[in-house]
């Protein structure tokens, strides 16, 4: 990217001075020699082009944020309103923020209970939504549907936290699905018979294309409003969170 800016910042220099480049005499001058002036001038000042590079990132910076809030607005009831979703914190609660997520993300993991305090730290004033995104193998997937299916009995918040806790090198065998279920207080054979259902299945597929929808490629992934922190950034999810609450009192 930084390569490419720089071409362009280059490019862009080139192609405007020889449309006010002129000698001495008011005689516009050959490309050559236009082309030798510019050239001088960025090596004796190399500075101009790193000015260009960060002016043009800025611009590029400021016209992506505005594509995915713009794509987040767009799908702001797909996202905050679903009922197929699971959350933790008041439902009435006058912040909600969402997150995007794969059972097998180390990132999610390490950021799970930071996750699962937020509603207590903000004194009830935020709802946490839960988004299951699979996308690392076809155990998460498997995870993802069991914390689905759990969630069908009332034992949603306990299984996340449970598969949240498996060990990645273990592969999320069955077996240790289904020992995390028991943990979790799952009827194991309801789970099982749940997670074979074509409504639980189209939950996640639908959290997979509106991930798409919304610019989202990776986990986790924090949403509040129509802000979009991608990755495990907690201070930038923090300094997103304080000011929707500050707003909203």
């Amino acid at each position: 990217m930084t390569f490419k800016l720089a071409q362009l910042a280059a490019f862009s220099f080139l192609a405007f001075t020889p449309a006010c480049a002129q000698q001495d005499s008011g005689t516009p001058q050959n490309r050559e020699e236009i082309e030798e002036i510019v050239r001088d001038y960025i090596l004796e000042n190399p500075e101009i082009i790193e000015q260009a590079i960060i002016k043009l990132q800025q611009r590029a910076d400021a016209q992506e944020a505005e594509v995915s809030r713009q794509a987040i607005a767009s799908a702001s009831a797909d996202l905050y309103e679903s009922d197929a979703d699971y959350s933790i914190g008041p439902d009435d609660a006058p912040v909600t923020m969402v997150e995007f997520f794969d059972y097998r993300c180390g990132f999610c993991k390490r950021s799970m209970e930071w996750t699962m305090d937020i509603p207590d730290a903000y004194d009830g004033k935020v709802r946490v939504i839960f988004k299951e995104f699979p996308i690392l193998s076809p155990e998460s997937e498997k995870a993802a549907l069991a914390a689905l299916a759990a969630g069908e009995q009332g034992r949603y918040a306990e299984m996340h936290r449970e598969l949240m806790n498996l060990d990645n090198s273990s592969g999320f065998t069955p077996d240790e699905i289904d020992a995390a279920a028991e943990r979790a207080g799952v009827d194991v054979a309801r789970m099982r018979a749940d997670m074979g259902s074509v409504r639980l299945q189209k939950v996640v597929a639908d959290n997979k294309m509106l991930a798409r929808r919304v610019g989202i490629d990776g986990t986790p992934a924090f949403l509040v409003g129509d802000q979009l922190v991608s990755g495990a950034n907690q201070a930038a999810v923090t300094q997103m969170l304080d000011a929707a609450v500050e707003q909203a009192s």
